[in-house]
């Protein structure tokens, strides 16, 4: 599985993104799950955000949702920092 996660907006505009291929990871099972229920909270466009806001773009084996700072489920939160933490 890929999971991408693109994340706009803040104070300073900058972009970050970051990419994880699970399928050599030990604890690949966890990371399907965490996907897999941050797309079904996600939306099909980008939904209006706070200024200063992040928005985040979640891309998980070709499916990509919107969401947006403040309004993130945990399991969007807990998968946007795994990845941009881990993601290359």
């Amino acid at each position: 599985m890929r999971i991408r996660v693109r994340r706009t907006g803040g104070f300073a505009g900058i972009e970050r993104s970051a990419e994880v291929d699970t399928s050599a990871l030990p604890d690949a099972q966890e990371w399907h799950v965490l996907a897999e229920r941050a797309l079904s909270a996600g939306r099909d466009a980008p939904p209006a955000g706070v200024p200063d806001g992040f928005q985040y773009e979640i891309t998980v084996d070709g499916r990509t949702v919107h969401a947006a700072d403040p309004r993130l489920s945990q399991e969007q939160r807990a998968l946007i920092s795994r990845v941009l933490k881990e993601g290359a």
